[in-house]
């Protein structure tokens, strides 16, 4: 299976790719924002695909041609305003999906936020109420496509170390996980058909991640 990482440069992005390059039944194409960030990816031996989320519909799908799945993981970023967080993590989100069908791809795993209901928009405070009012529409773009799509809900990320165990399901108790146990959440996710079509929550727990994703 060869997977377009969209936002490879970003944290999670970068474990994926690593994770993916280790698997023999995996290979990564990192799309990235700038040549200069190509080095990484190169060293793991990774394909790079030079893209900004804000360009063109057809020039995302030239990124995605020849691949068997995509799996979206940029975002805004904290330090910019609702403007990029449209752009990014709605616009190029819907961008995204545009292109994967224009490719011809039917696997689209996307990387939300813990909770994109209309009632966390209204719940959420001024600054953050713009990210998860675009993370809310752009999975309901996604669910209203004919994409073999899954929606994975990440609860607060951090940098610790992985512990290759999560509590998965439609709905948990917010808490942490570390961002290298989503890249390895993900790709678990990959292996797994049975999580298509689906969205689930996920926080650090006591289920090996494998056994977690499969009980989705």
């Amino acid at each position: 299976m060869k997977v377009l990482v969209v936002g490879a440069n970003g944290q999670i992005g970068k474990h994926l790719v690593s994770f993916i390059q280790d698997r023999d039944n995996m290979k990564a194409k990192a799309m990235i924002r700038k040549q200069e960030q190509a080095s990484f990816f190169e060293k793991l031996g990774a394909e790079t695909a030079v893209v900004d989320l804000e360009d063109d519909i057809e020039t995302i799908a030239k990124a995605a041609e020849g691949v068997d799945a995509v799996v979206f993981t940029a975002g805004s970023g904290p330090n910019t305003g609702p403007d990029k967080t449209i752009l990014i993590d709605l616009d190029g989100a819907v961008k995204t999906m545009e292109a994967a069908k224009a490719a011809g791809v039917k696997r689209f795993v996307m990387i939300s936020s813990f909770d994109t209901r209309r009632e966390a928009i209204l719940a959420a405070n001024s600054s953050f109420a713009p990210y998860v009012a675009a993370k809310h529409y752009a999975d309901e773009r996604l669910q209203a496509t004919d994409l073999d799509y899954t929606i994975i809900h990440p609860g607060k990320l951090t940098n610790d170390r992985g512990t290759g165990q999560v509590e998965a399901a439609i709905e948990v108790e917010r808490g942490e996980i570390p961002r290298e146990d989503v890249a390895s959440v993900i790709v678990a996710t990959l292996e797994n058909d049975s999580t298509i079509s689906k969205e689930y929550q996920v926080v650090g727990g006591t289920n090996p991640i494998q056994e977690a994703v499969k009980s989705i």
